[in-house]
């Protein structure tokens, strides 16, 4: 049964529902109820053994939750001879057995249920008459591991989420990511270690999410590693705000085995759930354009007194968008480069690429990151490409441990091209990226190379076959006579100054009413011709340019009695990520538009004379 098909299925429960829940609460009931039936299968086929092991410990006097894990082979148990089939055999005690069911779950399991506010769904279903029947439903889907893997169980999540999203009128994008999505930053993620993908290699590693959501991310990472390297083991780490998506993710992480104490509630801005560790690799997709307004005072706070030794020292962006405090956020959490360093992939959209100018709290984070030569690569994404925004996205691979060719440069790639049209739309979805797609993109990074499509026109400019990917080491194709290459640029490769600049402040002299400069005549200024606030212009210098060779060739032919006020100098960073990939398409000839013109004319007045025959 697909994902879909089966949220389909759990869907027809909301038949039961209506009328006694609107349509935006059919969430409350539907998850916890998945999740809960989802527990019992996986527990199905050991639960004779854990019960005679809880019996037999008990009796013992002993503390049974070590051999109860052993027994249930699962990292949770339940100690009740009950299951939801055998709820459905005592109906007039079905809302006190359920009770007895869940509670008898091990303490990490029935944490998901509270986080479901559960038990006041339970009232409310048991109220309406309602109890039964749902219980009922759920008895009878068939959610065993054998019939359902992990997968496509936290697929089966993912779809349900983004269908009780839309009814509600929710962002469904801040609860997952599209796993195409996910699938590339995880390749880009693992690409140079060839130590963790080899197969054999008995490696343990840790991977971390400060915005979980569902699990959808850590469950990707781990699926990608062990098709490549079953001996290696990678231990997950998260933290997620929202209560649903938390107990889904908690759920997920149980029934694959995870140590679930490394999944945390609450807000990862304001109360890092992971203080002071460090990961191997770390991934997110932050909530785009949202404002920071809640935790403001703490981030602030934490700002300022901690300064670098927290985890916002280089500086804070506008609180319009905290996309940014989540990159600095993982910053604080890579391992240091001596100890084995940290790579890690972030989904942001445009803003942080260029927002800000010198001085300004987004111009100084991309300042650090590319000082201190930590961004790999950043990726522009197709455009709908997520459920909740059709704007263009852009994952930024960072890492302090850069390979010895890559130190001192930055990759971009813009794969915005690489997409194909989806059957169906979901949501603002409408593109999605294939495994072609991200193979070619993994292979540019992973190669470190320089590439561009490159198409032959002919002597009439029509194109000749398919565009061609062409890398730096591949011999580029022949223009035919009288034709010529149209190339596209797909990768390109710039200094960390590349991006960087002094922001100048130019003044011009204040002048009396005779047409004489205005002097100074106190202090420091005394003497020096006072500056006219109404003329004052600000010019960016390239970092990698002489600031008095620019100043000669660009300010002084138009002004000669201009200056620079050095003391308002700033240095800032931006990253024009489409400049770098635009390509002039020249205009067509006024020749050749005027003889179109003409044989278009022709054309009519053949038709027209057609006619008055």
């Amino acid at each position: 049964m697909t994902p879909q098909n089966l949220s389909a299925f759990i869907w027809s429960v909301a038949d039961l529902l209506r009328g006694d829940y609107k349509q935006s609460e059919y969430g409350r009931v539907i998850l916890p109820f998945t999740v809960l039936r989802r527990l019992d299968c996986v527990l199905e086929s050991t639960k004779p053994a854990v019960l005679a092991e809880y019996e037999a410990r008990t009796k013992a006097g002993l503390n049974a939750d070590p051999f109860l894990l052993r027994k249930a082979g699962q990292s949770f148990y339940n100690t009740s001879p009950l299951d939801l089939n055998k709820l459905l055999g005592d109906q007039d005690h079905i809302r006190q057995n359920l009770y007895a069911y869940v509670q008898a779950f091990s303490p990490s399991a029935r944490d998901i249920f509270e986080r479901f506010d559960f038990h006041t769904q339970v009232e409310r279903l048991a109220k309406a008459g309602l109890l039964y029947l749902v219980v009922e439903k759920f008895a009878h889907i068939d959610l065993h591991p054998e019939a359902v893997d992990n997968a496509s169980m936290g697929l089966v999540f993912e779809e349900l989420i983004r269908k009780f999203a839309e009814i509600s009128n929710e962002t469904a994008g801040e609860h997952f990511t599209p796993r195409e999505v996910i699938r590339l930053m995880v390749s880009l993620l693992f690409i140079e270690d060839d130590d963790v993908l080899t197969a054999g290699n008995a490696v343990v590693r840790t991977i971390y999410d400060p915005t979980a959501g569902t699990g959808g991310m850590l469950s990707v990472a781990g699926e990608y590693l062990l098709e490549h390297n079953p001996q290696a083991r990678l231990t997950m780490y998260g933290q997620e705000l929202n209560d649903e998506s938390y107990a889904i993710c908690k759920a997920d992480m149980l029934i694959k085995g995870q140590e679930v104490r490394n999944i945390v509630a609450g807000n990862t801005l304001s109360d890092d759930g992971h203080a002071g560790q460090k990961f191997d690799y770390m991934l997110s997709n932050p909530p785009f354009g949202v404002e920071w307004k809640k935790v403001e005072k703490v981030v602030r706070q934490e700002h300022e007194q901690r300064g670098f030794d927290g985890r916002f020292g280089p500086g804070l962006p506008r609180v319009s968008d905290g996309s940014m405090l989540f990159l600095l956020h993982l910053l604080s959490k890579m391992r240091p480069a001596q100890d084995g360093g940290s790579r890690f992939g972030i989904v942001l959209n445009g803003s942080p690429l260029f927002t800000g100018g010198a001085g300004s709290g987004e111009s100084e984070i991309r300042r650090y990151v590319l000082e201190n030569d930590l961004v790999e690569a950043i990726v522009g994404l197709p455009t709908d490409m997520f459920y909740n925004t059709g704007i263009a996205t852009y994952v930024w691979i960072i890492s302090n441990r850069k390979t010895d060719d890559r130190q001192g440069y930055v990759q971009l790639i813009d794969a915005s091209g690489f997409w194909q049209k989806m059957r169906k739309s979901l949501g603002s979805k409408r593109k999605e990226m294939s495994e072609q797609h991200i193979a070619t993109v993994t292979r540019l990074f992973g190669d470190f190379t320089e590439a561009e499509f490159v198409t032959v026109l002919d002597a009439d400019g029509k194109p000749q076959g398919e565009a061609q990917l062409v890398t730096n080491n591949d011999m580029p194709p022949v223009a035919p006579e009288g034709g010529r290459l149209k190339r596209v640029p797909i990768s390109r490769i710039f200094r960390n100054e590349d991006f960087g600049y002094t922001t100048i402040t130019v003044e011009r002299p204040l002048l009396d009413e005779s047409g004489k400069p205005v002097l100074g005549v106190k202090g420091k200024q005394k003497g020096k011709p006072q500056p006219d606030s109404s003329l004052r212009d600000t010019e960016n210098v390239p970092l990698a340019e002489d600031i008095g060779d620019y100043f000669k060739r660009e300010v002084l032919p138009h002004a000669p009695d201009a200056w620079i006020d050095e003391e308002k100098s700033k240095v800032g960073y931006e990253i024009p990520f489409n400049r770098h990939f635009y390509v002039f398409e020249p205009p067509r000839s006024l020749h050749a538009i005027d003889e179109e013109l003409k044989a278009v004319s022709a054309r009519i007045m053949g038709m027209l004379g057609e006619l008055a025959e």
